[in-house]
C-alpha cells in the first residue's frame, strides 16, 4: 500500500498544443501551473479546480501520437464538477462538439464531449449530490453514486479529473506508424 502523495496527473498528446491550452481555459476555467517551450512544442501542466493534467506535444512522428494521426483516443477523461450542466455548456460554446448531451445515467448527471484536438472528456457527478475529497475520490474510484455525511460536504467549485481508458484502435495505430 503506497503511504504519503500519490495522485494521478493524465497527459494529453495533442497537435496543436498552444491552442489546446488555450481552449481549456476558456472552456474548463485551467489555469497553467508550468509550461516549457514556445508555439506549439510545449509542455504544460493545467489545473482545473485543484486536478492537475498535463498537455503536451503529439503527432505523426511520434512516440506520442494525437487523436487525430490514430483516428481516435485511447480513453476518456472524466471531469466531476457541481455544475455538470453549465460546464458542458461552456465546453461547446467554446468549440467542443458533444457527443452525448446531459442526462441522467446510472446514478449520474453525465454529458460527453470531444475538444477540438480529438480528445473525449465526460462531464458529470454522482446525481444529486456535492463532490468533496473523500467522497469524490471514492466516485472516482468506483464510478458510481457516493453518499455524503456533513463533513464529507464540499465548498463551492471543487472539481475533479480522473481518466477511465478505452481500449486503442491498434488497427488505425498500425495504420499510422
Amino acid at each position: 500500500m503506497l503511504t504519503g502523495m500519490t495522485g494521478i496527473q493524465p497527459e494529453l498528446w495533442i497537435d496543436r498544443a498552444a491552442a489546446a491550452v488555450a481552449f481549456y481555459q476558456a472552456a474548463f476555467g485551467a489555469r497553467v501551473i508550468h509550461q516549457v517551450g514556445e508555439g506549439d512544442e510545449i509542455v504544460a501542466q493545467l489545473a482545473i479546480g485543484d486536478a492537475a493534467f498535463w498537455v503536451s506535444s503529439g503527432g505523426a512522428g511520434g512516440p506520442r501520437f494525437s487523436p487525430g494521426v490514430i483516428g481516435g483516443t485511447t480513453g476518456r477523461t472524466l471531469l466531476l464538477v457541481d455544475d455538470p450542466d453549465a460546464t458542458f455548456v461552456q465546453a461547446v460554446r467554446a468549440g467542443a462538439t458533444p457527443a452525448s448531451e446531459m442526462a441522467d445515467e446510472h446514478g449520474w448527471r453525465l454529458g460527453r464531449i470531444f475538444d477540438p484536438f480529438g480528445h473525449e472528456w465526460e462531464i458529470g457527478k454522482p446525481a444529486g449530490r456535492q463532490l468533496d475529497g473523500r467522497a469524490a475520490a471514492r466516485a472516482d474510484a468506483e464510478h458510481r453514486p457516493c453518499r455524503f455525511n456533513s463533513e464529507e460536504r464540499p465548498g463551492p467549485g471543487r472539481l475533479r479529473v480522473t481518466t477511465r481508458l478505452n481500449p486503442p484502435n491498434w488497427s488505425a495505430l498500425r495504420h499510422a506508424a
